[in-house]
């Protein structure tokens, strides 16, 4: 994996788009957010007011053990072990559990990277992305330490009486349209037709 060459033509071309999407700001949110729950400096020396780069962010997060404490900062004792060895397989179980947890803590399925995008590197806007609606979540399960992101809305189911739903069937919805008004007056397609005797 660390001597993996280079991709030419379409590959290079895909994952030039793909870092072309990675948004620096929205990694500082995520960077800045991880920080003060974790009360630590992610990537040491680093200027907090400035991003760091997908690299060095990536590079912090890749072995799933700041990702694991973060959903134990939110979920207490959600996973009971986090494994600090340099075995890439164990690396790769940490960012698994850390998935797992974060779809049990009600994030979408459609929202989480896949442990190669952390790992390999190969798309980290989708991590940052999975990290913003691990944020989203927080909020919506009420975490009452620092919030990233916006929070995300509630159902607002709505309740009609069948009386209500009756008189609803008798009205042409202005989506339909309306016929008020409507003549064919001055409506001529192509050529007149003349009648001759």
């Amino acid at each position: 994996m660390a001597n993996k060459p280079k991709g030419h033509g379409l590959s290079a071309d895909i994952a030039k788009k793909m870092n072309a999407k990675y948004d620096e700001s929205l990694e500082q949110d995520a960077r800045v957010w991880i920080e003060q729950i974790l009360g630590i400096e992610l990537v040491p020396g680093s200027n907090p007011a400035e991003p760091v780069g997908s690299s060095a962010f990536g590079t912090a997060l890749k072995d799933g053990q700041i990702l694991c404490r973060l959903v134990n900062a939110l979920m207490p004792g959600k996973i009971s072990k986090v494994n600090a060895q340099t075995m890439a397989f164990k690396q790769m179980e940490n960012i698994g559990n850390y998935l797992k947890a974060c779809e049990d803590y009600g994030v979408g399925k459609g929202d989480l990277f896949q442990t190669v995008d952390l790992y390999e590197q190969t798309n980290m806007m989708a991590v940052v992305t999975g990290l913003h609606a691990l944020g989203r979540a927080a909020q919506k399960n009420s975490y009452a330490g620092p919030v990233l992101g916006v929070k995300e809305s509630d159902a607002n189911v709505r309740e009609f009486t069948d009386e209500q739903m009756k008189a609803g069937q008798h009205m042409i919805g202005l989506q339909m349209g309306t016929n008020e008004g409507a003549s064919q007056a001055g409506m001529t397609f192509g050529k007149r037709r003349f009648v001759v005797d």
